[in-house]
């Protein structure tokens, strides 16, 4: 069968490289492109998703899969041939399903909709975006709908990003894990609030980016093979194995915004650019799903730059490059501000504790409105009141509500937001395995030193790719199935010491 093999790795090389194309379409939209180019923007991106579903659903395609079944199913078990073969139907089976005028309607749109949006939210117009936001609605539940045999609407929008998951399941998770984290907030809350006051003072913007990208290059990503740009909304994207890129922003008056947001989009960085040589342009060369993807970027962000190994070697550093702002600003006073828990509004500056809560919002959100429980119409005042149930605040406006995350407004509704948390699970685990198994990694780490914890990363994580499914990685590094205890246990002890609990 290796002729069929052959012919089916370079039809994947050809469908790969259209989702790159749109991947760089979509870069250049979101960090250079002048407003003038959305509308042939939206027309370019259609024109290749629809070349590259007619691509990927060619009856061709199928025919190979299916003469490679038995095939696969006779490889070593875990093998990349059989993993190819696995990806490649899933892919399949998942895009056969959904008409050409669909995929074209939604990549059309989805670039319209995300122009309209970078307006709308510094103007604080939801009016503005309620149409669009009602169009994505409509494609997104008729792209669920091309999934008749599905348990939830949302499963077939879910299994996009994290294969295998489920709603119910993730409300399992959810609900596990606001159990846990509900009376953590609140004894927190009940404890003095933490100064941040000096992390608001002026930071000039040209420093702040020389001291994260010095950084993340310590981290182990290869500026050779990406870089660094300015957007509304940072993200990570890829145009080969050899081209990963980054965009962040900066605020002159908060410290950790740009700072916190390059080592995050550099985890996702790392993972792509540790991926086997092997599976560049394969279904095989990206991440095993958006939560184990964003286990690593919670990782380099949060696990690690958050830490106070970390900042015993960086703080000094740090002054040095802001002596009138932190000069007279203890290591330790530093340490517990950017730790700060407080009840907060915007999902990307909130603490490690409460984080989730913002996701568990969306995420129910999104529910409401697949089911048609919740109309558009109604989604910001929805919003706020989600806000005031769960964190006890609401915005004073939607550019702090419900226009503040990208999302919506790039892609489909469903199947986004369950990463984040999930990834926060994942990355408990993975850590708690790296230093059982490298108990110096945090001596390391307070040394500027990373390669203990990247090289433990790179061989059980980054070199697989989409090699294993999640829950293979999770069985291969921990010997069991998904638990939050982990990350409960790394959250209940680091936030117990610094709040005294």
């Amino acid at each position: 069968m290796q002729p069929q093999y052959e012919q089916l790795k370079q039809r994947f090389q050809h469908i790969i490289d259209l989702d790159l194309i749109n991947s760089l379409l979509n870069w250049d939209q979101s960090t250079y492109m002048p407003p003038g180019g959305s509308e042939a923007r939206g027309r370019q991106s259609a024109l290749v998703g629809v070349l590259r579903h007619q691509k990927l659903t060619d009856e061709t395609t199928g025919d190979l899969i299916d003469q490679l079944l038995p095939w696969a199913a006779e490889q070593p078990a875990g093998s990349p041939e059989a993993a190819f073969v696995r990806e490649a139907k899933r892919t399949f089976d998942q895009a056969v399903r959904i008409p050409p005028d669909l995929i074209e309607r939604a990549y059309a749109h989805f670039s319209h909709a995300y122009q309209v949006w970078t307006t709308a939210r510094p103007e604080n117009d939801f009016k503005a975006v309620q149409p669009e936001l009602e169009e994505t609605l409509a494609i997104s539940r008729a792209m669920a709908e091309c999934f008749p045999e599905r348990e939830h609407i949302a499963d077939p929008l879910i299994d996009l990003q994290d294969p295998g998951m489920k709603a119910r399941e993730i409300q399992r998770i959810f609900a596990e894990l606001r159990a846990e984290l509900v009376p953590l907030v609140e004894a927190i809350c009940d404890q003095p609030a933490v100064d941040d006051s000096f992390l608001h003072r002026s930071y000039p913007i040209d420093r702040q980016r020389a001291f994260g990208e010095q950084i993340i290059t310590a981290y182990g990503y290869d500026f050779n093979r990406g870089r660094q740009d300015l957007t509304h909304h940072p993200f990570m994207t890829k145009f080969s194995l050899g081209d990963v890129r980054i965009t962040t922003r900066f605020d002159e008056h908060n410290f950790g915004d740009g700072l916190f947001s390059t080592l995050h989009e550099s985890g996702h960085a790392m993972y792509e650019q540790g991926i086997n040589p092997a599976f560049e342009a394969s279904p095989l060369g990206i991440g095993t799903s958006s939560g184990v993807h964003e286990s690593q970027s919670r990782l380099w962000e949060n696990v690690v730059g958050r830490s106070l190994p970390f900042w015993k070697h960086y703080y000094p550093q740090a002054q040095a490059l802001f002596p009138d702002q932190l000069g007279d600003v203890a290591l330790l006073d530093f340490y517990k501000a950017i730790n700060k828990v407080a009840r907060s509004l915007i999902r990307v500056d909130a603490d490690e504790v409460t984080y989730n809560l913002h996701v568990m919002i969306r995420f129910d959100l999104e529910l409401d409105l697949l089911e048609g429980k919740l109309a558009v119409k109604d989604l910001a005042e929805a919003w706020h009141a989600r806000y005031q149930q769960d964190l006890g605040l609401r915005a004073p406006d939607d550019r702090n509500g419900v226009l503040q995350d990208v999302h919506w407004y790039a892609g489909p509704i469903g199947g986004v937001f369950q990463g984040y948390t999930l990834g926060n699970i994942l990355c408990g685990l993975f850590y708690s395995q790296a230093v059982a198994a490298h108990p110096k990694i945090p001596t390391e780490i307070s040394q500027g030193r990373f390669e203990m914890l990247r090289d433990w990363m790179q061989k059980n994580i980054y070199q697989y790719g989409a090699q294993y499914t999640t829950a293979e990685l999770v069985q291969r590094t921990t010997g069991g199935e998904l638990t939050i205890q982990p990350y409960v246990t790394y959250l209940k002890q680091k936030y117990g010491q610094i709040y005294q609990l």
